[in-house]
């Protein structure tokens, strides 16, 4: 374990207070550990001084003597710089949790870097939004080495209510590539919600009579009804954004035509998310992409 000052406490770094990483970062420092974090854009991370943790202002700074370093950054670009940033702080043998979502070819370089620095790297994305990170709900998806669970798992019981190790080795992907499974049914639903409610819409039917008509059968599913309010209520507060569904939806196309899969639901969703941040939504909850049905 790197030296935290001769204090037991479990330090972490935490690289990235967008949506999902403040969140992450308030659990862990009202839990009791030792949490420092760095967003690129400071004033995103200050408001978690509150709850305990150190706001730096360099990658460097936040990792110097941590045990663990978290990153929840959009995409592999975003942590490798980062990372590269914080190389000359970054402790021998530290585990690394790279729980952001940079797709089974972008955990390649990353992955790259872990080993050329001594880190123990652990490929960790996970699944929920805001509002199970507030509650410290996630489901993490793991690959790792059994040596460093217990540490890792320190810190996933704090910000998660599952976890589920899908392999030994973090540079394989294999947590990433599920991640980028369930990222396509997820896409498929918020689309599917979307140009349903668009057909409502555009033929006078009531879309409270849709959800009625489906109502309690197998048609039926909380994350419809937890979307389907955002529409109701013309309000799309960002819990995983039209720009983030799409950086996704990329990835999730690359990946299958690397693997020789094809698809048409997931580039037709990325299309209606481009659609739709040309529209001026890309921050707000990926729900916004009902509009995509709409010319304007």
């Amino acid at each position: 374990m790197a030296d935290n000052n001769s204090s037991d406490t479990l330090s972490v770094a935490v690289l990235g207070t967008g949506i999902m990483g403040a969140a992450m970062a308030r659990n862990l420092a009202r839990a009791g550990l030792d949490v420092r974090v760095w967003n690129r854009t400071r004033a995103r991370a200050e408001p978690l001084a509150a709850d305990g943790a150190r706001v730096t202002d360099t990658p460097a700074e936040a990792v110097d003597g941590a045990d663990v370093v978290l990153t929840m950054l959009l995409d592999g670009d975003a942590v490798l710089d980062a990372l590269r940033q914080a190389a000359p702080a970054l402790p021998t043998g530290a585990v690394w949790l790279q729980m952001s979502t940079v797709g089974a070819e972008g955990l390649v370089p990353l992955a790259r870097f872990a080993d050329e620095h001594a880190l123990r790297f652990v490929d960790a994305p996970v699944l929920g939004t805001k509002a199970p990170a507030e509650k410290g709900e996630l489901t993490v998806l793991a690959a790792g080495p059994e040596d460093v669970r217990e540490r890792a798992g320190q810190v996933f019981d704090i910000v998660g209510s599952i976890t589920r190790w899908v392999g030994e080795d973090g540079a394989s992907g294999a947590a990433s590539r599920l991640k980028l499974v369930v990222n396509s049914w997820v896409l498929t639903l918020i689309n599917g919600t979307g140009e349903a409610f668009a057909l409502a819409k555009g033929l006078g039917v009531d879309p409270r009579d849709f959800l009625a008509a489906i109502a309690g059968g197998a048609l039926d599913m909380p994350y419809l009804r937890m979307k389907s309010e955002l529409i109701l209520s013309e309000d799309y507060p960002a819990s995983f954004t039209v720009s983030a569904a799409r950086k996704d939806a990329r990835l999730i196309t690359e990946a299958a035509r690397g693997a020789g899969v094809r698809l048409d639901l997931v580039p037709a969703a990325a299309e209606r998310f481009r659609r739709a941040e040309e529209q001026g939504h890309g921050e707000e909850d990926g729900t916004a992409a009902y509009f995509a049905s709409f010319e304007g």
